[in-house]
């Protein structure tokens, strides 16, 4: 029996246009093994609906064609359900995609999904919000914030946003409790990885699995100058956690009291309360990728 599989396309994410992947996917994809349907989001959330409703219609895969805010969408309303997730990385960061090895060219991606199967991944839950890949509350979250408005998309666009806002970045302070001991600290990023990376190769936590039931805590104390340079360089290079100013700390479940109300998860910015917990949640959505 063929699979079927739900390609659920964001014509607004990345920098290129979408128009010629209904064609690509007619084209590459493997119709002795799938069968297939393709839907358009049309607005914010749409996403999510339409992942849910194709798990209730049976689907055995939906397949989010967009960038890290598709994936958080598609993703999140499969949790829980037989439906696998599946990745067609077109968006500006792409990072749980990257982390997968799943190729950025869209051609490659497609053949991909022909040699794939199922395996099972951990998702994390913060409150009542659930995210894939990683989010935060310091830095990141004021530049996620930021580049949901920005009128510059891709690499340069964040980038430009990073360099602008990173030296009047004043660090907060946080109090949160892991593996049951207290502490406090002044940081620039208080960040959860499930995956290694935000996107575009910036890889904070090089050796977060999604599958081994645990998440990192990823903490880089304040840095400037020539020092905040080559903890950039260094996390281009997947060497994060070799740096003194980053201190990384796998768990499963902590609390956190955050100064300021704002997150991102798998890069989509949300206003949370003052305190988070946060968990790993093991083994809870199906992915569809390469063994």
């Amino acid at each position: 029996m063929k699979l079927k599989i739900r390609f659920i396309i964001n014509p607004k994410s990345g920098v290129h246009s979408k128009n010629d992947l209904p064609m690509m996917i007619a084209k590459y994809l493997d119709f002795n093994r799938f069968e297939y349907d393709i839907i358009h989001t049309e607005y914010r959330k749409h996403a999510k609906n339409l992942a849910q409703e194709a798990a209730e219609l049976g689907f055995d895969i939906v397949c989010a064609v967009g960038g890290d805010g598709s994936v958080h969408e598609v993703g999140t309303g499969l949790i829980g359900s037989k439906t696998a997730l599946a990745i067609l990385p077109a968006g500006s960061g792409n990072g749980l995609a990257r982390h997968l090895h799943i190729p950025l060219n869209l051609v490659k991606a497609i053949q991909y999904l022909n040699q794939a199967d199922f395996r099972q991944m951990d998702t994390v839950l913060a409150n009542e919000k659930p995210f894939l890949n990683i989010g935060g509350y310091g830095f990141d979250a004021l530049i996620a914030q930021k580049f949901d408005n920005y009128h510059q998309r891709g690499f340069w666009g964040y980038a430009k946003l990073i360099i602008r806002e990173y030296f009047k970045y004043k660090p907060n302070t946080y109090h949160f409790v892991v593996h049951g001991k207290e502490r406090k600290e002044e940081l620039v990023l208080f960040t959860i990885a499930n995956a290694s990376e935000f996107g575009n190769g910036f890889c904070i936590s090089p050796n977060s699995k999604v599958d081994d039931g645990q998440l990192e805590l990823c903490m880089l104390k304040p840095v400037k100058g020539i020092k905040a340079l080559k903890i950039i360089h260094m996390c281009f290079r997947r060497k994060s956690h070799l740096s003194e100013s980053i201190e990384i700390i796998p768990f499963t479940q902590l609390t956190v009291q955050i100064p300021i109300h704002k997150s991102h998860y798998d890069g989509e910015p949300f206003d949370v309360r003052s305190e988070i917990n946060i968990q790993v949640v093991p083994k809870s959505l199906s992915i569809f990728v390469s063994k």
